[in-house]
């Protein structure tokens, strides 16, 4: 197993990856410009290093390629991994299109290979915790669904590649695909999309788009699904989930734990003990009817323990024995690409896209 870009493979694989040593060697990462402060060869004891992903691709004891560059460049990684044997799990955003999407499927197949898209906040326990509500029957039909990643960052970015104008950059692709990825998974594809994409920062007259919100239509407009990401909020509490049916609601707040925790560990560092685990006090809250259509709501606690993130590694070891399939197919991600293409031609053409 190798790496392309450490900054995000030692934050969110490395670790999720090392908590399964039963399953996984990493053999070699990719870095092309090692620092005195951010060293892989150093940090990971025992891997080796190469300076090209040729260099890994070449190499005939790797079995298994994770690919964290920018998205700009997943398809000619991706494609090029693939076509010299190995396995591949890919970033999130996949691709920057659907059509370059449509052709890694196709080349995967022929090949034989194994190719999976990291959207791992499938497994946020909230997430986990408010599909098995929804299971239940505990909220009736669902009438609304709204998912927030909201911040308050009004000030112009830091000048980084996320910043850039090119493809597959922007909210659309970075937070809206975690979320519409989440509706896609509860739902599957919706009738039709309408998107509003833009900039809420002011004094920002360039670069990609910072916000967006996607409404997608179901059922003949029975379900309306409201995926939201923007960067002026300033809350105290950022709401995460609103969910209302016609027998009950949930409602939840704060953000899913494991990225902050993954962040705040040393590199080489195992997974902290109480990895996944949401603070006091921030379980959401379901709202149900009770005799006589008198409401009753009370605080639902968290699934316990919490799947945690390193479920994706688990399900894709598995799926690399023949046990099952991928945890995210690429063809899923692909549909979700399909979405976010409708959601922009939304947003500029002024008008719902039928899919």
């Amino acid at each position: 197993m190798r790496f392309n870009t450490p900054n995000s493979a030692k934050v969110f694989h490395i670790p999720l990856i090392r908590a399964l040593p039963d399953v996984y060697k990493i053999h070699g990462i990719v870095q092309r410009s090692p620092k005195p402060d951010d060293n892989a060869e150093k940090d990971y004891p025992g891997t080796k290093p190469y300076r090209s992903i040729d260099e890994a691709l070449q190499d005939g004891e790797v079995d298994v390629v994770v690919i964290t560059s920018i998205p700009e460049t997943h398809f000619d990684m991706v494609k090029s991994a693939l076509q010299a044997g190995k396995h591949v799990v890919v970033e999130k955003p996949f691709v920057p299109t659907a059509a370059e999407a449509d052709e890694l499927c196709a080349i995967a197949q022929k090949s034989g290979k194994k190719l999976a898209v990291y959207q791992n906040r499938r497994w946020d326990a909230d997430f986990v915790t408010l599909k098995q509500v929804i299971a239940s029957g505990s909220l009736g039909d669902i009438a609304e669904f709204e998912t927030h990643f909201d911040r308050h960052r009004p000030d112009p970015p830091a000048d980084s590649w996320k910043a850039k104008d090119v493809a597959g950059n922007g909210a659309i692709y970075d937070l809206g695909t975690h979320l519409i990825d989440q509706v896609y998974s509860l739902f599957g594809n919706p009738e039709r999309v309408t998107g509003f994409v833009g900039v809420q920062r002011r004094g920002v007259t360039g670069g990609a788009h910072d916000s967006c919100t996607v409404l997608l239509h179901y059922d003949g407009g029975k379900l309306l699904v409201t995926a939201k990401a923007g960067v002026v909020s300033p809350e105290v509490d950022q709401l995460r989930f609103w969910v209302r049916g016609t027998r009950g609601g949930f409602k939840k707040f704060h953000l899913d734990p494991q990225e902050d925790q993954l962040k705040g560990a040393k590199a080489g560092a195992a997974l902290p003990g109480d990895f996944g685990v949401e603070a006091d006090g921030r379980a959401a809250t379901v709202t149900t009817l009770g005799e006589g259509g008198k409401l009753d709501r009370k605080v639902w606690d968290t699934v316990s323990p919490p799947p945690t993130y390193v479920e994706y590694y688990r399900v894709f070891g598995k799926a690399l024995a023949g046990e099952g399939e991928v945890p995210v197919k690429a063809e899923e991600a692909r549909d979700v690409l399909k979405i976010i293409e409708a959601a922009l031609q939304s947003s500029k053409e002024g008008k719902s896209i039928a899919l």
